[in-house]
């Protein structure tokens, strides 16, 4: 389990391209107690430390994680926003993120608005009903609360803070950033639905 609170950035060092695995190394900011087995949200997919040498750690990404992912569009030298897994007793600052990636979203807009930036994101339809203002939302891995929602597109407001530690300093408009909609959201989404449905055939019967 993830809090969505990035904890810095580390640089994709290599990437090399099997058949049906990528193997990424990836300098992390601090690898310091990591063992080999260890989960690690990068771009805020759960993967699993594979090989280690100091802060380079490697981690294998297998077809359909780049299918689903912005994992596919890193290049070697990019930064990735890196989180390491929740351990007992750590403060939960964000919101609980499993590092298992919905779907992706689109930056439609980048608004400079003082010292922070509006980031508007466009999202799958599906992924909408999911999606409301005030709550919260897992993007590239940080957790993030929602400004405004309208149609099928949703605004961020992030603060200097955020722009510093994360990749979101640095995006450009049209990029693609890893969406997740927390556990809690979806099973309350899906326990409505259930009980408007068994309303309706019940007042049909």
């Amino acid at each position: 389990m993830f809090t969505g609170i990035v904890q810095g950035l580390g640089n994709v060092h290599s990437i090399d391209k099997g058949e049906a695995v990528w193997t990424f190394g990836i300098d992390l900011p601090d690898a310091t107690g990591l063992e080999r087995g260890a989960s690690v949200a990068i771009n805020g997919v759960c993967l699993t430390a594979t090989e280690m040498d100091d802060n380079r750690v490697s981690f294998d990404v297998i077809t359909e994680t780049l299918e689903r992912t912005n994992l596919s569009e890193v290049r070697q030298g990019d930064a990735v926003n890196v989180e390491r897994s929740l351990k007992m007793g750590d403060e939960l600052g964000g919101h609980l993120l499993s590092g298992h990636i919905m779907g992706l979203g689109k930056l439609t807009q980048l608004t400079q608005v003082g010292e922070g930036v509006d980031l508007t994101v466009e999202a799958p339809a599906m992924m909408m009903k999911y999606i409301h203002e005030k709550g919260y939302i897992g993007l590239n891995g940080a957790s993030l609360t929602i400004g405004a929602v309208e149609g099928n597109q949703f605004k961020i407001h992030l603060i200097p803070e955020t722009l510093r530690l994360t990749t979101f300093g640095t995006v450009i408009e049209g990029q693609q950033v890893n969406i997740e909609i927390d556990s809690m959201t979806q099973t309350i989404v899906a326990t409505v639905e259930r009980m408007m449905k068994q309303e309706n055939m019940e007042g049909t019967a």
